[in-house]
């Protein structure tokens, strides 16, 4: 036994036994002292990744429930990064806490829906991405006995019951599924009184794509481009996420050249979706047109420069198991530099212009506010808890690729409203140039993949990249030699409920503009 594990299990839970398992270490404990063990843990400041479900019956452990925290990265070794309380569904049962902790509460929905085992004491017990009008009735989709190719039958087994707000002069908006855009379908439903927003309940899950099935079934060379495509504007970083799980559980070490280049591509996704944002919240959701044109035009630029280098506009069949499969030359890596460079210049001189408009000040000040305690209870991540001024990034927490070499500095705003979301988003594409200038400095020569070794019999791996949206977490369980479960937690998952907790006095007119400036991922909620 490892006595840095032991030492670092007696910090924040002592006196329990653990098991090793790749780069966490479990801890078996009873569905009793589930509450208590979490509440050490967060007051420790361990923060909760994610609750993972999974269907052992046929191996004789019923359902379980492992609850995946991170551990600081001043007392994390490369390998080691996570303590995973895990408990066992007691009569296809087990304890919510999601009164005390509002953050597992969506988690454990997810759960009951999923895999058919009641949170008891739960708040709000309604099921949640599958929907009842048109789903059958005791139906699991993750549960072992379930094929992948089920065909479902539409079935109405229920009604979903919207939360109802009385009172004078209060009436409901209903906004979607279906939109007038080409976006994915999402329903809002906004309670007004005259245009001000009194309340409003976000419903999710309209496009249930079987991802995590998938991953249970599919030949192991096409799981990779799975993860690319569950946000396709995450590819690399979904992928990456998926990869650096794999080569956990086969102790694969990567070549330093791979790790320098997936930092380099990394940050060239967050620099395009950022620069995105920048325009459409600006441009698109105030009107302010100059910027939409500019932004989207850089946005083309470094779509072309990534299909350019890469193969892909959108970074895909880059990442696999073990580095990557693309190289960049010094021709390619000249190209980049001379282009970014451009980029960044011509960026600049659009911020400029942004900075001095004061219709664009007001349009974007004291809009959208989300304060910091809710985004402290309902764990947020990414741009929602940056520009709260609270200090969350994988790349830093849990550094991965070449970000222990060339170290990401923390982009804060204050302020949680659409400008701080905005204003962070500009910090942050300019740290993104100097990292990838920095990166193409230093990188390393050498191979750029290795070979991978078969997966364990038993295993289990958590990986966490920090997407341009917010943490994206995979957590992979191996059986038998053969993956036989794959948990993905992108970032929207967890900041879509914040949007229905918005403290300002906004109305209906101001809700494009305010999910333009969290733009998160249907696709990435929606498994």
């Amino acid at each position: 036994m490892n006595k840095k594990h032991t030492d670092l299990i007696e910090k924040y839970l002592p006196g329990r036994g653990f098991e090793e398992r790749g780069n966490a270490l479990l801890l078996p404990i009873s569905g009793s002292e589930l509450k208590d063990v979490v509440r050490s843990l967060k007051t420790a400041g361990l923060p909760l990744m994610t609750p993972v479900a999974t269907d052992e019956r046929e191996n004789g452990r019923g359902f379980r429930i492992y609850y995946v925290f991170g551990v600081p990265a001043e007392d994390s070794t490369e390998k080691l990064k996570f303590i995973v309380p895990v408990i066992v569904a007691a009569n296809d049962s087990f304890p919510s806490i999601a009164r005390e902790f509002p953050d597992f509460a969506l988690y454990e929905r997810e759960i009951m829906t999923m895999f058919g085992i009641t949170p008891y004491n739960h708040p709000d017990p309604r099921m949640l991405i599958l929907h009842e009008e048109n789903w059958p009735a005791a139906t699991y989709p993750l549960r072992k006995d379930f094929k992948w190719d089920t065909k479902v039958p539409e079935t109405h087994s229920g009604d979903y019951r919207f939360h109802k707000i009385g009172g004078e002069g209060i009436y409901e908006i209903p906004v979607g599924p279906v939109h007038a855009g080409i976006i994915e379908p999402g329903h809002f439903r906004f309670s007004v009184a005259g245009e001000e927003i009194v309340s409003l309940e976000a419903r999710f899950g309209w496009v249930h794509k079987g991802s995590e099935k998938l991953f249970e079934n599919l030949p192991f060379e096409k799981k990779v481009k799975l993860s690319e495509r569950i946000s396709g504007d995450s590819a690399f970083s979904h992928s990456l996420a998926y990869c650096q799980a794999i080569e956990t559980l086969t102790d694969t070490k990567i070549p330093e050249r791979a790790k320098y280049l997936r930092l380099i591509f990394a940050e060239i996704e967050r620099l395009t979706m950022h620069i995105f944002d920048i325009g459409n919240i600006a441009g698109n959701g105030t009107g302010y047109t100059f910027m939409a044109a500019h932004g989207f035009r850089l946005v083309e630029d470094l779509r072309r420069l990534s299909e350019m280098v890469s193969g892909s506009r959108f970074l895909r069949d880059i990442n696999i198991p073990g580095g990557v499969a693309r190289d960049l030359s010094a021709a390619n890596i000249d190209i980049v530099q001379n282009s970014l460079s451009s980029i960044q210049k011509e960026f600049a001189e659009m911020v400029h212009i942004a900075d001095v408009s004061t219709s664009l000040a007001n349009r974007l000040r004291g809009t959208g506010v989300l304060s910091p305690q809710v985004v402290i209870d309902y764990g947020g991540v990414g741009i929602a808890a940056r520009s709260n001024d609270i200090a969350k990034d994988a790349r830093v927490g849990y550094p991965y690729a070449a970000y222990r070499d060339i170290v990401p500095e923390v982009m804060l705003t204050k302020g949680g409203d659409v400008e701080a979301r905005f204003n962070l988003r500009i910090k942050e594409v300019f740290e993104s140039f100097r990292l990838i200038e920095q990166a193409l400095k230093e990188m390393p020569g050498g191979p750029i993949h290795t070979k991978l070794p078969a997966l364990p019999k038993e295993g289990m791996a958590v990986s966490v990249v920090e997407g341009w949206r917010g943490e994206i977490v995979y957590v992979i369980f191996t059986h038998d030699g053969a993956i036989s479960r794959v948990k993905v937690r992108d970032p929207s998952f967890i900041d879509w409920q914040l949007v229905s907790h918005l403290s300002s006095q906004d109305m209906v007119p101001d809700f494009p503009l305010i999910n333009k400036s969290f733009d998160l991922s249907y696709s990435g909620n929606d498994l």
